[in-house]
């Protein structure tokens, strides 16, 4: 098949206009797929690489050739600023053939939300928290505006993949579905599927269609990257080394201030006259960072160049920056988190720079992907920083975890191409919960059969039984966030109302209690934990004094001055996979050079690597640091490890006469024990092959809160959630067998 002469007139044109020779490889891929077949679709491309026309160009044309008496493509994606920047393209892509394109968020439109709701038709596009308002604000409106819904498309969906967020998409997917009658294809769209045979069943679930991949050659990435270290403060890893030069990226320019952090002042010189991405790992490192080169500037007296974008920051900040990045002409760069990690275009961007080790190899190559458009190579920076080891310090806190992480994920991709694959083995009883609260408020009054019908039945909640569903609603109906009625139906409780009546019950991610932020009439964004008037914020990369906390109302006025403070927005924890682990291991136990490196981080590479080795650490997992005192390295991922911190509190600990474990979780645990080594590990494969319930892992009369509405989950069920869905107990009895 001729992929181009099947597309429809209007999207050839399209193609003229843009100036395209040829179509790409994904694109006569995916067209095969999508033409060729009814099955769902996954296409899985390189940043940059087209997957969106690939899926567009076809579907368009199907839609044009017949036309949908509804909305005939539903767009889901996880950023409003995503949707946005699609939407742009999308408008103008239709715009010759009169298909409309609806925004749906809460940033967008009432008028055209009320156009679509009064003739349903063309694309609409919307965030999973925007289509669970939709579902139960506007319930009665749903067969008419997807009666005849022909695709959806789900952007990035490798961020949907690992948690409770991407189970909620394709949970009201289905509702969705039932309630309208529909039966669409669903495409994936992805420049990072580590397992796309599970991606691809993930993509299917609950759906009456299997899913194609289509293989293509999607040509040879090149990159340039490289990664530096630095102390925080000199002496600097190479200080004193007879070693060979490394190549530098190019040479320094000697802009920032004498006085300045080593790494800071790495990243301020090598941005200048660029445009770049600066990513960090956390809202809060975001702010400092933006605050330090920002301070450089004024020390320097130049402009200010640089911006910040982050989750907290009101939309005109965050737009204000996105709009920046979009101007080929400008020099700014920006300081930003996950936020921009995902495919907004944002024009011609000459480089990231990556501070510290991403948690996530997908995480890694999303970021790397936002370079190296418009025929460029991807280019990434790493800058590791780290406080010089005090002069006692023991020896785990001699190995610089940033750095060895941030080699293991490059070689990880580079080696295996490993990616983290789709994570389906959790009891999501807390989006039982929102699922359940959510169908009764949408549907209304409801036997416990038929919620349960509604409910139990979504592909989502395999894993739960029916005896666990009765335990939960019996729950709820007990704590009035449901209640029953004279003739035995469900309805939502008045406790219940409270919650699925605020807005924020349409994210199932775990939000702070968050204080908007305002300096006259300009809002700067959301924090969490004001201080109180008088004490100082940071905010929009900007440090602002505290005029006054309405503590009713949930704001904080201020007013900017001088300064440098830490931010704080909340927790940000990473989920780290045991391969990543693994490799780390490998970095220290191999001798191999890595181009990338930089002088000051392949001098700190050997250093490590040294003490690694001196230490007897390759064949050794627990180390004597002298006495009783000992390190235990497992070299296992996030989860795996919790479950072994918990196995070792909980069932071994009495035999080894444990003491004062503390965790660096997931490189390190240091305790004391009275056992010896031999006998340390003759304890952990007797009790591991023991036949225990892991539910013996779960602390007594603990209830770990792990998901947003586990607090309104019955304890039994949240303590199982956790021991059966979370502890990775598979993971950690593997490696304990390992150790034979």
């Amino acid at each position: 098949m001729d992929i181009f002469d099947r597309y429809a007139p209007f999207i050839q044109d399209h193609i003229y206009r843009e100036g395209w020779q040829t179509l790409r490889a994904v694109q006569n891929a995916a067209g095969d797929a999508l033409f060729g077949t009814d099955k769902n679709v996954l296409i899985a491309a390189s940043t940059a690489s087209g997957k969106t026309e690939a899926a567009f160009f076809p579907i368009l044309t199907m839609l044009d050739e017949e036309p949908s008496s509804s909305v005939g493509v539903l767009y889901i994606a996880p950023l409003k600023a995503l949707i946005n920047d699609q939407f742009g393209r999308l408008t103008e892509l239709c715009a010759d053939n009169g298909i409309p394109v609806t925004r749906w968020h809460g940033d967008a439109s009432q008028t055209q939300k009320r156009k679509l709701l009064r003739k349903p038709a063309g694309i609409l596009q919307i965030t999973p928290e925007s289509l669970e308002s939709l579902m139960i604000n506007k319930h009665m409106e749903i067969p008419s505006l997807f009666g005849d819904l022909r695709f959806i498309v789900i952007d990035e969906i490798h961020s949907l993949l690992r948690g409770d967020r991407g189970a909620q998409t394709f949970c009201l997917i289905e509702r969705l579905c039932r309630l309208a009658g529909c039966d669409p294809r669903r495409v994936g769209l992805s420049a990072t599927i580590g397992d796309p045979e599970e991606a691809g069943k993930f993509l299917s679930a609950g759906s009456s269609r299997g899913t194609v991949i289509p293989k293509f050659d999607g040509g040879k990435e090149i990159w340039r990257l490289s990664m530096e270290h630095f102390f925080n403060s000199d002496p600097q890893a190479d200080e004193g080394r007879d070693i060979p030069a490394q190549a530098e990226p190019e040479p320094p320019t000697d802009t920032a201030p004498t006085a300045a952090d080593p790494g800071m002042g790495y990243i301020f010189e090598h941005t200048r006259g660029k445009k770049c991405l600066i990513f960090t790992n956390s809202r809060e490192e975001c702010e400092d960072v933006c605050q330090r080169l920002r301070q450089y500037c004024e020390a320097n007296h130049e402009p200010d160049r640089f911006l910040i974008h982050h989750g907290n920051l009101s939309a005109s900040y965050r737009e204000s920056a996105e709009e920046e990045m979009k101007d080929d002409d400008s020099f700014m760069s920006v300081c930003a988190t996950a936020t921009l990690e995902l495919g907004i275009d944002i024009g011609r961007l000459e480089r990231a720079f990556q501070i510290d080790a991403p948690f996530t190899v997908s995480g890694f190559l999303q970021r790397m992907g936002r370079t190296g458009r418009r025929g460029d190579p991807s280019e990434m920076w790493f800058v590791m920083r780290e406080e010089h080891p005090e002069a006692r310090a023991m020896l785990p806190e001699m190995i610089p975890w940033y750095l060895i992480q941030g080699i293991a994920l490059v070689q990880l991709y580079i080696e295996e191409r490993f990616v983290e694959p789709p994570k389906t083995d959790r009891l999501p009883f807390s989006l039982l919960y929102h699922q359940t609260m959510s169908t009764l408020a949408s549907c209304g009054e409801m036997t416990p059969a038929e919620l349960a019908s509604r409910v139990l039945t979504l592909s989502v909640f395999g894993r739960i039984d029916k005896d666990d569903f009765r335990t939960l609603l019996l729950h709820l109906i007990k704590t009035d966030h449901i209640a029953r009625t004279e003739n035995g139906g469900l309805i939502v409780g008045l406790t219940g109302e409270r919650i699925v009546n605020s807005y924020k019950f349409y994210a199932v991610f775990v939000e702070t209690v968050e204080y908007t932020v305002r300096s006259g009439s300009e809002q700067l964004g959301t924090i969490a934990k004001p201080p109180p008037a008088g004490e100082k914020i940071a905010i929009a990369g900007h440090v602002w004094i505290v005029e006054e906390v309405d503590h009713k109302r949930h704001e904080v006025y201020c007013t900017m001055v001088k300064g440098n403070i830490p931010a704080y927005f909340g927790d940000c924890p990473g989920d780290i996979h045991t391969r990543i682990l693994e490799r780390m291991r490998a970095v220290l136990c191999e001798k191999q050079s890595y181009p990338y490196l930089m002088r000051h981080a392949a001098c700190r590479l050997d250093a490590a690597r040294d003490t690694f080795a001196k230490a007897e650490m390759k064949d050794r997992p627990l180390i004597c640091l002298g006495g009783k005192m000992w390190a235990f390295f497992p070299w296992l991922g996030s989860y795996a490890f919790l479950a072994m911190e918990r196995f070792l509190k909980l069932r071994c600990k009495d035999r080894l006469g444990l003491r004062g474990l503390d965790s660096s979780r997931p490189y390190y645990m240091q305790f004391t024990m009275d056992a010896d080594e031999e006998q340390f590990f003759a304890v952990l494969r007797e009790e591991a092959e023991k036949d225990f319930d892991p539910l013996e892992l779960v602390y007594p009369d603990e209830i770990p809160i792990f998901e947003k509405y586990d607090e309104y989950v019955p304890p039994e069920l949240v303590r199982k959630g956790f021991a059966y869905g979370i502890l990775d107990i598979a993971g950690m009895k593997e490696r304990i067998r390992s150790w034979q």
